[in-house]
């Protein structure tokens, strides 16, 4: 039985958490009866780490005592492929039980996954297709799919299936699996397209796979980023070269230096849409008006930047020697192959150069040069501007879910190393998943989605061009 004094003692203790005893193991222990004096020990101020470390620690501790379970947040990364010296960048996915892998387009200018299929009859050559016959976990949703292009168009009917990249999963995928598509739409080796913009634009209806993953808590962190690398100034550039890096959940120090520079998209979100607030040529501005005429979609799967014939013909008007292109180059602008054409554009915060190797699409003759930044009128809800991988491949490039943002920030030594860089292009492979999220609501639309309204022929110059993930 306890003394009243011990009693009176292990009270104190117990509501004394921070009170320790002044005597130790080098000091004569009391004898009995004796009082024992306390002394409350100074404790260290916990920084905001401490404490985060600590919230964390505590809530996942209560949850598993309590049999919850803790949700695991990952990342992951897709090494990309440069094809036809820049003119587009895929990455791959793997479709259906058992999973197969299939080379796509990464493209956030539009929103739905699609690939071609066994059956397909008409501009699938020599790429790889899609068997459902040969996926036990394939389901016919037996509607009808088309998405529309400025250069063509890709038909078939949805279906839905496990969808892996990266690590991720997502067991009920809506995509389409096409049977046509217009010719030259799908160069070899690449099998389809994977939308990585918002669900209200996609053509099917359906909540893209990036979108289910972000808004699911799945990713460390909601958003997905890019470092695209430069080969068009390369010699000896092979079809297929190393294309940089596409990340989920996380971004890559290493690729960037300084702060990443977010600006929220400028309207409701659907397309990834900055408002252009300066640009300049050779130093000196073009005056760009704000509202919806500055209205810019950062776009992946375009290669160049487009824009509206006015603001275009002023860019030009500060690059001596330059004149609007003729026949099939009609929309563009050529200038001396002397000239090192310095461009800048900022959407809101710092302002981002483009490289003169960039600008420089290619030479046509012994003097003159096409540039990059061609005239487009779109039509309908499309944005005035297409920012495409001309930009890109400047700068480090972050697409935020929440808050809904891009972000950019300057490429680091690392990634600008890899521009023509003498090595092997990735393959795709199929690696097994540390993360899934199931997709919701989406049911199919059979509308066809048109892509920056415009038509164009199927070649300009014998150069393969991806505008909104069309080859021109």
């Amino acid at each position: 039985m306890f003394s009243s004094l011990a009693l009176v003692l292990s009270v104190f203790l117990v509501i004394s958490p921070n009170a320790s005893a002044a005597p130790n193991g080098l000091e004569p222990i009391p004898a009995a009866g004796q009082s024992i004096p306390l002394i409350r020990k100074s404790q260290p101020e916990r920084t905001v780490a401490d404490w985060e470390a600590w919230a964390k620690n505590e809530r996942e501790a209560l949850i598993v005592k309590y049999g919850g379970t803790v949700a695991k947040r990952s990342t992951g990364t897709n090494l990309m492929t440069n094809q036809d010296a820049d003119s587009s960048y895929f990455g791959s996915v793997a479709i259906g039980t058992p999973p197969v892998s299939f080379d796509v387009i990464l493209d956030t200018g539009s929103a739905d996954l699609w690939v071609a299929d066994q059956a397909c009859t008409l501009g699938c050559s020599k790429v790889q297709l899609f068997d459902d016959l040969s996926s036990s976990t394939f389901h016919n949703l037996s509607q009808s799919f088309q998405i529309q292009y400025g250069s063509g168009a890709a038909a078939g009917t949805l279906g839905q299936d496990v969808v892996q990249m990266a690590g991720f999963s997502v067991p009920n995928q809506i995509f389409g699996a096409v049977t046509q598509v217009s010719s030259g739409l799908l160069n070899s080796p690449v099998s389809g397209l994977l939308g990585l913009g918002w669900q209200t634009i996609a053509s099917s209806g359906a909540t893209p796979f990036w979108q289910t993953l972000a808004s699911s808590g799945t990713w460390t962190n909601p958003l997905m980023a890019f470092q695209l690398t430069r080969f068009i100034n390369g010699s000896n550039v092979s079809p297929t070269e190393p294309g940089g890096s596409f990340t989920m959940g996380y971004v890559n120090s290493s690729l960037y230096t300084g702060n990443i520079d977010y600006q929220s998209l400028a309207t409701t979100p659907s397309y990834w849409i900055l408002p252009m607030q300066s640009l300049t040529v050779q130093g000196t501005t073009v005056s760009i008006p704000s509202g919806s005429s500055s209205y810019s979609a950062i776009d992946t799967g375009t290669t160049l930047v487009g824009g509206p014939s006015t603001y275009i013909s002023q860019i030009y008007a500060q690059i001596s020697g330059s004149q609007p292109g003729t026949g099939s180059w009609q929309g563009y602008w050529t200038y001396p192959c002397s000239t090192n054409v310095n461009i800048a554009i900022s959407f809101g915060g710092p302002s981002w150069p483009v490289s003169p190797a960039d600008f420089r699409l290619t030479q046509i003759s012994t003097s003159q040069c096409i540039g990059a930044f061609f005239e487009l009128n779109t039509g309908g809800s499309a944005p005035s501007w297409i920012v495409g991988d001309t930009f890109l491949k400047n700068v480090y490039s972050v697409f935020r879910y929440n808050p809904a943002a891009v972000g950019f920030a300057a490429l680091s030594s690392t990634a600008l190393a890899m521009n023509g860089v003498n090595a092997p292009a990735p393959t795709a492979t199929i690696g097994s998943v540390a993360a899934s999220a199931t997709a919701s609501g989406g049911s199919g639309s059979n509308a066809a989605s048109p892509r920056w309204g415009v038509p164009w022929a199927p070649l300009v110059g014998g150069i393969s061009i991806a505008v909104g993930a069309a080859w021109m």
